[in-house]
């Protein structure tokens, strides 16, 4: 399927690693130009390396720095961002959802939902000139049926959710499209760190994933990749469910 990308330039962040990573692999093999950004130059020039996109160091939790990241993409692959991808770590765990520190609880809202939101603030002006665009945030299923222990995620992620769907209303006719990938338990360091190891992780996704297993970063880069294409522009506002059947609600 060609999914009518090719040439487009793309913007993945949180792509070092993991979820991030996939996708920016998968977008260039569709023939996008992709660039990638991280906090860390060593891992972004080896995600680069690996990917064949172009790497940016940047500290997408810093607002200020955001409109400057996009500047730097649209001068080194020559066009605005067509394709943007805010992908983001998780926040951390505890099993008192009454125990985060207000800090914690800023530094889960700024990262999950101010800095996706200045990153679209930046890129739209260009999307709408050019009528085209598709943004799409990595979520978690959490922003749905609310995870134990993640408190901060489930909270944060449920803001950025309803954020994505009210923009998906207001731009719809400027032909951009605002879409969400809800993950199951994938299997990435995030998910080995939460249960204390992949093998772990592994056994209990065995015992309580329908599918048996947990899911691939693969798998979740094709269905990212889809819903920034071409093919996909009549699907907007809507959240996808990559879990193996795992969320209960309807």
């Amino acid at each position: 399927m060609d999914l009518g990308i090719s040439g487009r330039v793309a913007l993945v962040t949180g792509a070092s690693k993991g979820i991030g990573r996939a996708i920016a692999a998968e977008l260039a093999a569709e023939g996008a130009r992709v660039a990638i950004a991280s906090r860390s130059r060593e891992r972004i020039d080896a995600a680069a390396a690996e990917t064949g996109a172009t790497g940016f160091v940047c500290d997408c939790r810093d607002d200020a720095a955001l409109p400057g990241l996009l500047e730097e993409v649209t001068a080194a692959l020559g066009g605005p961002v067509e394709i943007l991808v805010t992908n983001t770590g998780g926040p951390p765990s505890n099993p008192d959802p009454l125990a985060f520190p207000r800090a914690e609880w800023e530094a889960a809202f700024r990262e999950l939902v101010l800095g996706p939101i200045a990153l679209i603030e930046a890129a739209v002006p260009a999307m709408r000139e050019r009528g085209w665009g598709r943004i799409l945030n990595v979520s978690s299923s959490a922003a749905r049926e609310p995870i134990p222990n993640l408190m901060l995620s489930n909270a944060s992620r449920a803001a950025a959710l309803a954020a994505f769907k009210t923009l998906a209303r207001a731009l719809a006719a400027d032909g951009i499209t605002f879409n969400t990938l809800l993950t199951g338990r994938i299997a990435t360091e995030r998910i080995a760190s939460l249960y204390g190891s992949m093998e772990q992780a592994e056994a209990v996704a065995r015992a309580e994933i329908p599918a048996g297993r947990l899911g691939t970063v693969e798998e979740m880069a094709a269905a990212a990749a889809f819903l920034c294409s071409d093919r996909a522009s009549f699907i907007t506002g809507e959240a996808l469910r990559v879990d193996g059947a795992m969320t209960r609600a309807i």
